[in-house]
């Protein structure tokens, strides 16, 4: 039997807290509470935060017209620290350096972990493996002369059968609706772009490229990842003229149009996936059809 001076697998709440802030950017006390105590007591999470808050490590910027509520983020002494955290290797944390920032990076910011909320929540209903780190905000990859996409997050999912586990990726796109139509659904180019580029190594011709290359995503992922985009920040009617603009894309874009046929692509409002789940028939596929779940687009 272990002894009581071995160490304990688990990481402290306030190491789960750093990281979280440094793979999220920021949150909500009640963001904190939701990801990494569900069901505790408030004062479990305030009051780690409030003591690394005192050490230097986090701050917080009071949000617009909540009662006061305060979104955390790391300070630069708190970024440095996480930099050698096991978790957080090969993820650099980036400090915010006033209120003032954070408050600019509010609305989006904290909009991308409601939709991550949404799925670390039905994960645990169903017994599903999705939890706090699984989700990975503004991850970039490299296109064709130097231009790079930036995905809203990165999501890895593992559905948990009777006799089976099966993993899941998905990039994810929030959009809040301050953007045109068109606009957004030419993200939808970007991950054509990024599913069919092959980096050619410079003076080489592509005939003599090496026979190990292939597309440049192979590099992060064995199958490329289901788009899903979540709406916000409008009327019904408003969103559903915005996912009509994404089908648009994916019937009149050629290769958007070839990427759709092979890769799942849907569309979902963030207020459906909060009250009925992700799993529930709430998300529109861009290639036309009835709605169902995300897993099944």
């Amino acid at each position: 039997m272990p002894s009581g001076r071995t160490p304990s697998p688990v990481e402290p709440l306030p190491h789960q807290l750093l990281a979280v802030l440094g793979q999220h950017r920021m949150a909500t006390t009640h963001q904190l509470q939701e990801l990494l105590r569900p069901g505790a007591a408030r004062q479990t999470v305030s009051a780690p935060l409030n003591k690394l808050r005192r050490d230097g490590l986090v701050d917080y910027t009071v949000l617009p017209q909540s009662n006061r509520s305060r979104a955390w983020y790391l300070t630069s002494d708190g970024a440095r620290l996480i930099r050698d955290f096991p978790t957080m290797r090969g993820r650099p944390a980036y400090p915010i350096s006033s209120a003032t920032a954070a408050s600019l990076k509010t609305p989006h910011t904290l909009t991308v972990v409601r939709t991550h909320l949404a799925f670390v929540t039905d994960a645990r209903r169903r017994g599903d493996e999705h939890g706090h780190l699984d989700w990975t905000p503004e991850v970039s990859h490299p296109l064709s002369d130097g231009e790079r996409i930036i995905t809203d997050a990165v999501m890895h999912y593992t559905l948990i059968g009777d006799e089976e586990r099966t993993k899941l990726r998905a990039f994810v796109e929030v959009d809040r609706a301050t953007m045109g139509g068109e606009r957004l659904a030419s993200k939808l180019i970007e991950y054509a772009r990024l599913w069919l580029y092959e980096p050619q190594l410079v003076g080489r011709p592509r005939s003599r490229q090496p026979a190990t290359g292939g597309a440049v995503w192979l590099r992060w992922y064995p199958v490329f990842p289901r788009v899903l985009f979540v709406l916000t920040g409008g009327s019904r009617y408003v969103l559903g003229n915005r996912i009509s603009d994404l089908q648009a894309m994916v019937a009149e874009h050629p290769l958007v149009g070839t990427l759709a046929r092979q890769v799942p692509m849907g569309a979902a409002v963030l207020d459906d996936l909060e009250d009925r789940g992700p799993a529930s028939d709430v998300w529109v596929p861009l290639t036309g059809g009835d709605s169902r779940p995300w897993t099944e687009l």
